[in-house]
C-alpha cells in the first residue's frame, strides 16, 4: 500500500503568543494518535537562519534585500533536507514559523508581501494548516518582559503593529486565526477543532 503523505502544520504570530507551547501541545496529542512528528522552527539553525538570528539578537537587522535572501536559502534548505524527506515519510511536521512570518516580517519592513508568497512557494509547500495566534502587541511584549527576556531588533511595538496588520490581510484556505489571549489550553482545543478535520480526512 503506497504510503500516505504526512501533513504540515504551521504556528505563527509576533513572539510573546505561544507558539512553541502550542507545537509541543499538538505533538502530545498527535503523538498519543500513534502519529509520527516532526518539531522544528524558522529560520533555522543552520548557516542562513543564523545570520538573521546573530543580526536580530545584536539590536541591528541585515538590510532588508539581504535579510530576505538569507531567509530564502534557509528555508529552501529545510525544505529539502527536513520538511519534504519528514512528509513523504508520512510524518506530520509542526514548525515555529514558516513563511507567511516573512510576509509579515519583511513585509513590514517595506518588500510586497504578494511578491513573497511568490517567492516562497516557488519551492516551499504550502501547508496543510497554519494557524495565526493573535494576541494585542502590547500583551505580547508584556509576556517578553515577563520572561526576562530583551527585546531583540523586530520586536518594537511600532513595527510589531505592522506586522500583525499584514497577518489580518492574509487570505488563504489554510490559514486560521485564533485568539491567543486565553490560556494555553484553550488555544489548544481550538486548534484541535481543525487538526480533528486533517485525522479524519485520514480515516
Amino acid at each position: 500500500m503506497e504510503k500516505r503523505r504526512g501533513k504540515l502544520i504551521v504556528f505563527e504570530g509576533i513572539d510573546g503568543t505561544g507558539k512553541s507551547t502550542q507545537v509541543r501541545l499538538l505533538r502530545e496529542y498527535l503523538e498519543s494518535q500513534g502519529i509520527r512528528v516532526v518539531t522544528d522552527y524558522e529560520p533555522t539553525r543552520g548557516e542562513w537562519g543564523m545570520r538573521v538570528r546573530a543580526a536580530a539578537a545584536s539590536g541591528k537587522r541585515l538590510p532588508v534585500e539581504e535579510e530576505v535572501d538569507c531567509l530564502l536559502r534557509d528555508r529552501r534548505e529545510h525544505v529539502e533536507q527536513l520538511i519534504t524527506p519528514a512528509l513523504e515519510r508520512g510524518c506530520w511536521v509542526l514548525l515555529d514559523r514558516y513563511y507567511p512570518s516573512m510576509l509579515a516580517y519583511q513585509g513590514a519592513t517595506g518588500i510586497d508581501p504578494i511578491e513573497l508568497q511568490r517567492l516562497n512557494e516557488s519551492f516551499a509547500p504550502q501547508p496543510d494548516a497554519a494557524f495565526w495566534l493573535d494576541i494585542p502587541v502590547e500583551v505580547a511584549l508584556g509576556r517578553i518582559r515577563n520572561r526576562g527576556e530583551t527585546n531583540d531588533a523586530f520586536e518594537q511595538q511600532h513595527f510589531l503593529e505592522a506586522c500583525r496588520r499584514i497577518y489580518a490581510a492574509l487570505k488563504a484556505p489554510w490559514w486560521r486565526q485564533i485568539d491567543a489571549t486565553a490560556d494555553a489550553l484553550n488555544v489548544h482545543t481550538r486548534v484541535l477543532e481543525y487538526v480533528k478535520v486533517l485525522l479524519g480526512e485520514l480515516s
